[in-house]
């Protein structure tokens, strides 16, 4: 039983820093602030990558966060904890994010450029839940029960920690380059692929690096130079 719940621990960390990685360089930095673009077939492998671990349709995603920059922590803002309460957001983060994506109009507004579906956001894509099963039964198969633990616990600590974190904690505290309302925290920042720099990301929301002092890291940064360097991406440049 040990070496079962530790192969499913090990699975579900790796799916978690799929989940991660998908988020920040696919979604985050690439659909919604076009701070690189990625060749069709890294563009591809990422959306199969976030339909199967995390349920996210990209449009919705990048609707919500876009309208959080069009009104950081002022009225409007889909979740900001200076407006509901830092507790509400850390904690309940994930159902300010439903409600907000299920809003058509912000959908519309905020995400034009996506509202064009292609054929595999038809099959697939545009169907959050059917990608979550498939990858839940994949586990299921190659570890039994235990790939629902895998599932779990990935989503449990995406959703509950670290999505929330960057929502609440980093708009709430931490330490300041540049004059916003958010906060960077190290510590976040390397558990969420460099989202934990997050008042460096609101002072220059366009630039394709979170890290800006030569003691922060930025984890997703290797490997957007890494697809840059094979082809796969291209950065956009940005005034220091």
């Amino acid at each position: 039983m040990l070496t079962s719940f530790l192969i499913a621990f090990g699975v579900s960390l790796v799916v978690l820093q799929i989940m991660v990685f998908s988020t920040t360089i696919y979604l985050h930095r690439s659909a919604t602030h076009r701070a690189l673009t990625l060749h069709p077939i890294a563009s591809w492998m990422f959306r199969l990558a976030t339909w199967l671990t995390t349920g996210i349709v990209p449009r919705e995603w990048v609707a919500v966060h876009r309208k959080h920059h069009a009104h950081t922590d002022e009225e409007g803002d889909p979740h900001s904890p200076k407006l509901v309460g830092f507790w509400k957001v850390q904690l309940g983060n994930v159902f300010y994010y439903i409600k907000e994506s299920r809003n058509e109009e912000t959908v519309r507004t905020f995400a034009k450029d996506m509202l064009k579906s292609d054929v595999w956001d038809r099959i697939a894509f545009n169907h959050g839940s059917a990608g979550l099963l498939i990858a839940t039964g994949l586990c299921c198969t190659f570890l039994g029960w235990w790939g629902l633990f895998t599932m779990t616990f990935a989503g449990f600590v995406y959703v509950f920690v670290l999505s929330s974190s960057i929502n609440g904690l980093c708009h709430h505290f931490g330490y300041k380059n540049f004059d916003n309302t958010a906060g960077n925290f190290r510590s976040v920042a390397l558990l969420t692929g460099g989202e934990g720099l997050h008042n460096n990301h609101h002072g220059r929301p366009r630039a394709a690096k979170f890290s800006v002092r030569p003691s922060e890291i930025d984890p997703a940064w290797p490997i957007i130079r890494t697809l840059e360097l094979l082809g796969l991406a291209r950065i956009t440049k940005v005034p220091a």
